[in-house]
C-alpha cells in the first residue's frame, strides 16, 4: 500500500462525527462484493495499451455507485469527489497523487455498462444484498432551486388594467435554473 499524502490525512479534527453519508458508505463498503462485480465487468473493460491508460476498474465502479446512490449527474459526481472527502475516501482517490476521473470518463464507463446490460444487473444484485441485510435503497428526488421573476402587477394606481407600454414589452421573465452545477439564464416560455 502506498503511503498517504497530506491531502488524504484525517484525524486532526478536534470535533468530528460520522455523517449519514459516511455511515452509509461504510456499510456499502462492507456489503458490496467488489471482486465479484469487477470480474463481471473486466472482460468488457478497456485494457492498457496504446493511448491513455484506463482508470482502475474498481475505482470507476465505486464512482459509478456514488453517482447512482446520491443521484448525481456525471459532472456533479466529479465535483462532489473534489468537494466531499468521504466520497474520495470511498472511491480511494488521493488528491495528493492523482486527480479525480473526469465526468467524460464516468460517462464512458456508464455507457460501457449499458452496452453490455451490466448496470441493471449490478443494481439488482445490490438490491438483493441490501434486502438480505434488512435494508432497502430507495431513490429520492433532489429538487433544484428555481427562482422565477414575478410578473409585474397588471393594474396601475387607478386599479385599471395597464396598457402595454414599451417597458412592459422589454421585460422578459427568466428562470434561474441549476443544471449540472452551472447556472444559466433560461427564458420562461410559459407566457402571460
Amino acid at each position: 500500500m502506498k503511503q498517504m499524502t497530506l491531502a488524504a490525512t484525517r484525524g486532526f479534527e478536534k470535533h468530528n462525527r460520522a455523517t449519514r453519508k459516511a455511515e452509509f458508505l461504510s456499510r456499502m463498503e462492507s456489503l458490496m462484493p467488489w471482486a465479484e462485480f469487477g470480474a463481471l465487468i473486466e472482460p468488457h473493460y478497456p485494457k492498457a495499451g496504446n493511448g491513455r491508460p484506463p482508470v482502475g476498474l474498481e475505482r470507476m465502479l465505486r464512482m459509478y455507485c456514488v453517482a447512482n446512490w446520491f443521484n448525481l449527474a456525471d459532472e456533479a459526481c466529479e465535483d462532489a469527489l473534489y468537494d466531499v472527502p468521504v466520497f474520495r475516501e470511498f472511491c480511494r482517490i488521493d488528491l495528493g497523487r492523482e486527480r479525480v476521473p473526469d465526468a467524460t470518463t464516468l460517462l464512458h464507463f456508464r455507457h460501457l455498462l449499458e452496452k453490455h446490460n451490466l448496470g441493471a444487473a449490478l443494481f439488482a444484485k445490490v438490491g438483493e444484498l441490501l434486502l438480505a441485510n434488512g435494508m432497502r435503497l430507495s431513490g429520492g428526488t433532489i429538487v433544484d432551486a428555481t427562482l422565477i421573476a414575478a410578473p409585474p402587477s397588471t393594474k396601475n394606481q387607478e386599479k385599471s388594467p395597464r396598457s402595454g407600454d414599451a417597458s412592459d414589452q422589454e421585460r422578459q421573465r427568466v428562470a434561474l435554473r441549476h443544471e449540472a452545477a452551472h447556472w444559466r439564464r433560461q427564458p420562461d416560455w410559459s407566457g402571460p
